[in-house]
């Protein structure tokens, strides 16, 4: 009877020995796999076998020896773009050697466990591209060794917590695309020593945009800012930014002068758009007319208003009277004037005018035609335009023209594409744009005001193209408009001409004291 009895509990353990066997990390992971909704021929988690003594051969699952444990524990989990529909189970917090969790680019709902952040080995968390809601928990910040965070792309709301201050050693917050509201703490920028990527983009944000965020030494790239509800002016704090940083605050209400100091001078015109009440460089919208302020009328009262109208004489009235009617009627016939003029003009010519490098507030092309057909642009260039139309390069005015037939581009990619300035001169400006292929091009505005008509401009602009040189900056393409004229050439990234006349001279005179 007892060798009976043994030789079932024998026989029990046997059967039990693979359920007991898998790690307590492996226990975990199971808890994922079971918190999704796996439909048909769903292989994400096809390895995922709960009978294995260990998870480290999983698919996605990254393991490590540490000292005083006899198995490797489970130190990365990579799950993305598996289209995986369901929760983030609390359950991966018990995953204290955890250092990297990617499950971005699914379809995980519900709202971030707080018990998630007990995994305190967490230092990179990509959760970007799902449909997570709630708020950010305030309790992220127990991850001492948080590095990387990307939460782009979903649907979380609330205020930021002002606790991420605790977030020391973190260097990427990507919180792009989501519901965020309220103002931006300010208390939080001066203590993130390591920050190098900020993006609070298509948002909800209120309020101004804090002093502090001047202090992050260490950004680099774009601070993004743009499609929220920002208001109030730019902090000349920002200036103090390294001059690398791109700044992207287009899409808000933002107010005033754009300040010229620090870096905000290497800052081009898309930089701003879509804030219609900024002026100032690099802005072609002056700040003198902005400032008008009807205070001055508004100060006197209704005693002194009907005062002013008692001590008027009935002659006065009169004449007054008169001459605001032989204003309007002047008026009128001015507008029926310039009717006639331009429904006359429009028999004879047709126009392409575009909008002005980095003026248009979308960056896309805008009609100048009832400007340039009044001035006769058409008109005077026909022939040169006739001729060029033959050769298949220039189409009119407002038009973008590549002299080198292999270098193409859309003048739409060349306006969307962030500008920063290069320098200034008399000439115009200067600007680096970098193309949506990657590809750096120089552009030189040279502005409104040009005396050159269209075919005196495309005239010279060929000849310049057809020089060879080694030491001749090559020429690719040119825009003319009546008011804007764009040259975009190779950029040269080794520095410039008066550096490299320095250099040349300090040689000369070293191998003069040389031979001396």
């Amino acid at each position: 009877m007892k060798k009976l009895a043994l030789f079932l509990l024998f026989f029990l353990f046997q059967n039990l020995e693979p359920a007991l066997s898998l790690s307590p990390d492996g226990i975990s992971l199971l808890s994922l796999k079971s918190a999704v909704d796996q439909p048909e021929g769903q292989s994400a988690f096809a390895d995922w076998n709960e009978n294995d003594t260990t998870p480290c051969l999983w698919s996605g699952i990254s393991c490590m020896n540490i000292t005083g444990f006899p198995d490797a524990r489970v130190v990365r989990i990579a799950v993305s773009g598996k289209n995986l529909r369901g929760y983030i189970p609390s359950e991966l917090g018990t995953l204290i050697y955890l250092r990297r969790l990617n499950l971005h680019n699914n379809n995980f709902y519900g709202s971030i466990p707080d018990q998630l952040f007990n995994a305190t080995s967490l230092h990179s968390l990509f959760l970007y591209g799902n449909n997570l809601s709630g708020s950010l928990p305030p309790s992220i910040c127990n991850l001492a060794r948080l590095q990387n965070l990307d939460l782009s792309n979903n649907s979380l709301s609330g205020s930021l917590p002002e606790n991420l201050k605790k977030c020391k050693r973190l260097q990427r917050l990507i919180l792009a695309q989501n519901k965020f509201s309220g103002e931006i703490p300010d208390g939080i920028w001066s203590e993130l020593d390591n920050l190098v990527q900020l993006d609070l983009s298509s948002n909800e944000f209120n309020g101004s945009i804090p002093t502090s965020i001047g202090e992050l030494n260490s950004l680099s790239g774009t601070l993004n800012l743009s499609y929220n509800h920002l208001s109030g002016k730019l902090p000349k704090s920002l200036g103090n930014l390294p001059f690398t940083v791109s700044f992207d605050i287009r899409n808000n209400n933002l107010s005033g002068e754009i300040p010229e100091t620090g870096s905000f001078a290497n800052q081009g015109p898309t930089a701003f758009l879509n804030n219609p009440l900024l002026c100032g460089f690099p802005l072609k919208k002056s700040c003198k007319n902005s400032n008008i302020s009807p205070s001055g009328s508004q100060n006197s009262g209704p005693n002194s208003s009907e005062s002013q109208k008692k001590g008027l004489s009935s002659g006065l009235i009169i004449l007054i009277s008169a001459a605001d009617a032989a204003g309007v009627a002047l008026v009128g016939l001015i507008i029926v004037y310039i009717y006639w003029k331009k429904k006359d003009s429009s028999n004879s010519c047709s126009c392409t005018g575009k909008s002005k490098f980095g003026l248009n507030d979308k960056g896309k092309l805008c009609s100048l035609c009832s400007c340039a057909c009044i001035n006769g642009f058409r008109n005077e260039d026909s022939e040169l335009e006739d001729h060029e139309k033959g050769e298949g390069s220039v189409k009119g005015e407002g038009e973008l023209v590549s002299i080198d037939k292999g270098f193409r581009f859309e003048l739409d990619e060349l306006l969307r594409a962030s500008a920063y300035v290069l320098g200034k001169s008399g000439l115009g400006i200067v600007y680096k744009v970098v193309l949506g292929n990657g590809v750096p091009v120089a552009v030189r505005r040279i502005g409104e005001g040009g005396e050159l008509r269209y075919k005196e401009f495309a005239a010279e602009v060929q000849a310049i193209g057809k020089v060879k040189h080694p030491n001749v900056v090559k020429l690719r393409a040119y825009y003319w408009a009546p008011d804007e004229k764009l040259l975009i050439s190779d950029f040269i990234s080794n520095g410039n001409l008066a550096n490299a006349m320095r250099e040349m001279v300090n040689h000369q005179q070293a191998s003069h004291g040389q031979q001396g």
